[in-house]
């Protein structure tokens, strides 16, 4: 499967807060920021900048879209991804959405990882 893949612009990170703490106000805005409760932690992943210092951190990362919507019916989209990455020792953070895929890669292995995609077929814009 070829897909279409838009570079975000700017950094994100993924930060861990503790599962009975609240979202804060930085964890939303710009232009990708995703927020997951689960009874063991609150994960966030959103524009670097905007996480305040001395938080668990994980970045900085940079963000591939693919273009969408997608059906949600589509098998294999995120593998067409991954396994390229993989084989490049590229590691990933995924995402979904209602309506397509967001994969993360460290800003250090990007130009790896944009090799890696472009080889296995895919267009990078």
């Amino acid at each position: 499967m070829i897909l279409n893949l838009d570079l975000l612009e700017g950094a994100f990170a993924v930060v861990r807060l503790g599962p009975e703490e609240s979202v804060p106000a930085w964890a939303r805005g710009g232009a990708l920021w995703s927020i997951t409760q689960t009874p063991e932690e609150l994960s966030i992943l959103c524009a670097s900048e905007r996480v305040p210092t001395g938080l668990r951190i994980e970045g900085p990362f940079r963000a591939l879209k693919v273009r969408g919507p997608l059906d949600m019916a589509m098998t294999g989209v995120l593998t067409s991804i991954a396994v390229p990455l993989a084989d490049a020792d590229v590691s990933i953070f995924a995402l979904s959405t209602f309506d397509t895929d967001y994969v993360l890669v460290r800003e250090t292995a990007l130009d790896a990882a944009l090799k890696a995609l472009r080889f296995a077929g895919h267009q990078v814009l």
